[in-house]
This record gives structure tokens, C-alpha cells and sequence, in this order.
């Protein structure tokens, strides 16, 4: 047993010293203090921070379940084991139900206290595990932490904070690759409900037959190969957030049995005569659109209009362009620690490619092609030879269809390079409002050269 501070409460002082006795000939560096009622107890817990508490039920003139109460009052976060000299069931029941983590009659043995011991400290560990690893999800999906820094993102961020505590269904719409699911998790792991489940379903992704099960859940003998009675996925996220994804999938036989729960709250296992509430936040994405969808029959009218309470649309990478050198670094971060390399970024002339590419798979292809770069990449940079060929046509094609292109001029380097500094030195003085010291900062020339330049263009600022 690791090393702890243990309490033992008892009127008997002869099972205190017995028990004492084991705990030092067993229990290593283990400190033990005693309490001979429960009033000394309460006081010792407050000067000492205990792991476990011995205490004994039948005492005088205030009994364990005192303790335990005061205990748990005042927040104490070790291990309560109570002792009786009866076993009784009922007795029993009723400590762990008020906060005991164990329970043991006497007379004790050793080896018996010890067991119990050695299991209230591996439950703690669990706990203590299990609390860190809610802990680390939450601090992932917290808004705070999606890598974005573009007005479209900073506004959909705003959006989860005011809407996140609340019950209303949200639907996500996007391409594919653009985080839905990082989002659907950000709403439920930023809301009062980040404690209950969070179930994600693919509704394209499980066959049309066993759909409805899945979600439902059926009795034994349901259908041919039910042989057993099944909880479904509404009934395991009781109390938390359903993701709905792909929702455009989702077949016309379930859709309207869908909107019977959003509607009543409540669902009817496959086979079953009885309903069952539940308490569950509708989450859904697509990244078809609905509204076409429900033209060609393909998708309820009256489940769209129950499902699109609160739509927000993620914006594909190509229009958030800002947001890829953000994203390279989390990336690369990201994958120094899984694949165990050193790379420190990409060159520049990486980044101009991976700027101008169209990113058709949005984040997710980005981060597919970041992870590929970084394996084959030989130096601690990644440079354009390390990307697929794809992106550098993609991107030769982009400059070739540039709107700054003087198409008249073809491909003279002269003329078109006049033409993209004449709209860089536009944008910097739309960008800083017309303040000349600013935009000159940001294209990096000094205040006279762009002057000069403003001049030769015929830009007219006041």
C-alpha cells in the first residue's frame, strides 16, 4: 500500500489499537491517527489532510453516519471506509449511498483491511484519472483553442458562447474537412452539460437496417438476430449532446421518428410497447444542402425547419486563408510530438504554395498534407519539394487566374509586377484607413518610397 495519512474512529480504543497495529506493521510509512468520537474526528480533518477515514457506525453519543454527513459537508476528498459490528445489508446500502466509498464488518482481518485499503485507492486513481482526462478534453474543445484568427471564425466563436447552455438544436453546415465535430464538441464541452456524454453518429455511416437500433436501442427477440436487449445511443446520451452527422443521410423511415424526439423528448425501443425520456441536446451537421434536399424529397420539410433552430455555417478554408499559417504552426506542433521529428515550420516559399492552393478537402487536407511533408521532409524546414505535386499546379493555376493579372500584357513581368504593386499599396491604405505611416509599415518601405509610389500611380489618398 502507498504511503498515507490514515484516520481511525472508534469509541473502542482496544479496536483502535488493533487496527492501528496492522496499519503500522503493514502499511509502510503509513501515518495513522486516532478520533474517539466523531466530533474529534471532524476536528482532526480539518488541521489534516487524510486519504482514508476508518470510521466505525454504532458510536456514542454521535454516530458514523454524523461523520459521514460532515464529512462530506465540508468537502472532504479522501476515502470514508465504515465499520460495523452488524451485517447488515440495509446498513450497508446506506453508507455508500451517503458518500461511503466502502464497507467492512467485523471482526476485522488483516488481510481484509488491507484489501479494502488497496481497492479505495485504486477507485481514488480512477477517479483522479478519469477527472483528468474530462479535464483535458474540455481544455481541447474549448473554443478558445480552435486555431483560427479570421472574422468569419471569431464570429461563429461568439456564437457557441451564447448559445452553448442552451437546449435549442443547432445545425452545422460545411464542406467536408472544415470541423464540424470540433465544434459540435466545443458547444457541448463549453455548456453546462459538459459533465453528460457526448455521442457522435455518423448517420451515413451505419447500415439503414441497424440505424434505427443503434439510436433507439430494441428488447430481446426484436428482430432474428436480437439476443439481447439493447440501450440505445438517445438513451447513452441521457443528460448530454447528441452529434448528429451527415443528418442529409439519415433515411426517410427515421427522419420522422427523429422529429418525434426532438418534438416529444422521449423514444420507443424496437420492440417495445413502453416510451422512455430522455434529456438529450440535438447537435446536427451536413454538408449537403438541406434545402435542396428537401425539394427532391429527399429530407423532411417539417424536420428541416425543427432541425435549423440555430444553423451555423462553417466557412471552407479557401475563404479563410488567414487562417493557414496559424494552422501550419498547430500542425506541425502537433506532429513534432506524435512522429517524434524536429521540423520548426515551412519556407516561404511553402507557405506562398500552401496559401494559394484551393484546399478543396478544407482543414483536414491541409493537416493530411502537413503530416506527409513532415515525414519526407530531409532538413528542418519544410520546403515546396516536400509537398505534392497537386498543390503546385493547383497553385500555378491560381496565379495564372489572378484578377491583379494584366491579361493584355500576357505575361510580361514588368507590367504585371506594376499592376500587384499598385493593388498591394490600395489594400494597405483601405487596411489602415488612409494612414500613410501605417501602410507603409505593413509593405514594408519606408514612408518617402511609398509616397513616390503613391505619386507614379496616381493614387489619391487625403
Amino acid at each position: 500500500m502507498a504511503k498515507s495519512r490514515i484516520l481511525i474512529v472508534d469509541d473502542d480504543s482496544q479496536v483502535r489499537e488493533i487496527m492501528r497495529r496492522y496499519l503500522v506493521s503493514r502499511g509502510g510509512n503509513s501515518q495513522v491517527m486516532e478520533a474517539e468520537d466523531a466530533d474529534q474526528a471532524i476536528d482532526l480533518l480539518k488541521k489534516y489532510p487524510f486519504d482514508h477515514v476508518l470510521c466505525d457506525i454504532y458510536m456514542e453519543p454521535k454516530d458514523g453516519f454524523y461523520f459521514l454527513s460532515q464529512a462530506r459537508e465540508m468537502g472532504f476528498p479522501g476515502n470514508i471506509i465504515m465499520i460495523s459490528g452488524q451485517a447488515d445489508t440495509d446498513v450497508a446500502l446506506r453508507a455508500i449511498r451517503e458518500g461511503a466509498c466502502d464497507y467492512i464488518h467485523k471482526p476485522i482481518t488483516i488481510d481484509q483491511l488491507f484489501f479494502v485499503l488497496k481497492r479505495a485507492e485504486e477507485q481514488a486513481r480512477l477517479r483522479r484519472e478519469n477527472e483528468q482526462l474530462r479535464k483535458e478534453v474540455r481544455d481541447q474543445y474549448s473554443f478558445h483553442n480552435i486555431v483560427a484568427k479570421s472574422e468569419q471564425m471569431r464570429h461563429i466563436f461568439n456564437i457557441i458562447e451564447k448559445v452553448a447552455d442552451y437546449k435549442t438544436t443547432v445545425l452545422i453546415t460545411g464542406e467536408s474537412g472544415t470541423g464540424k465535430e470540433l465544434i459540435a464538441k466545443a458547444l457541448h464541452y463549453n455548456s453546462i452539460r459538459k459533465k453528460g456524454p457526448f455521442v457522435p453518429v455518423n448517420c451515413g455511416g451505419i447500415p439503414d437496417n441497424l440505424l434505427e437500433s443503434e439510436l433507439f436501442g430494441h428488447s430481446r427477440g426484436a428482430f432474428t438476430d436480437a439476443k439481447r436487449a439493447k440501450k440505445g445511443l438517445f438513451e447513452e446520451a441521457h443528460g448530454g449532446t447528441m452529434f448528429l452527422d451527415e443528418l442529409g443521410d439519415l433515411p426517410l423511415s427515421l427522419q420522422v421518428k427523429l422529429l418525434r424526439v426532438l418534438q416529444e423528448e422521449e423514444i420507443r425501443p424496437l420492440g417495445e410497447n413502453r416510451v422512455i425520456k430522455v434529456d438529450v441536446r440535438i447537435v446536427a451537421a451536413t454538408s449537403k444542402d438541406l434545402v435542396t434536399e428537401v425539394k427532391k424529397g429527399r429530407f423532411r420539410e417539417d424536420l428541416y425547419y425543427r432541425v435549423n433552430v440555430l444553423p451555423i455555417r462553417l466557412p471552407p478554408l479557401r475563404e479563410r486563408k488567414g487562417d493557414i499559417p496559424l494552422l501550419v504552426d498547430h500542425f506541425v506542433k502537433k506532429y513534432n510530438t506524435r512522429l517524434g521529428t524536429l521540423i520548426k515550420g515551412v519556407t516561404r516559399d511553402a507557405m506562398n504554395i500552401l496559401l494559394t492552393y484551393s484546399w478543396p478537402g478544407n482543414v483536414r487536407e491541409l493537416e493530411n498534407v502537413l503530416e506527409r511533408a513532415m515525414v519526407l521532409a530531409e532538413g528542418s524546414m519544410i520546403d515546396k519539394a516536400d509537398l505534392p505535386s497537386g498543390l503546385l499546379s493547383d497553385s500555378a493555376d491560381t496565379v495564372m487566374q489572378s484578377p491583379w493579372l494584366d491579361t493584355d500584357a500576357s505575361l510580361s513581368i514588368k507590367k504585371n509586377s506594376k499592376k500587384l504593386e499598385k493593388n498591394l499599396i490600395q489594400r494597405a491604405l483601405a487596411k489602415t484607413k488612409g494612414n500613410k505611416t501605417q501602410a507603409a509599415q505593413i509593405l514594408e518601405i519606408s514612408l518617402p518610397a511609398l509616397l513616390y509610389k503613391m505619386k507614379g500611380y496616381g493614387i489619391n489618398q487625403a
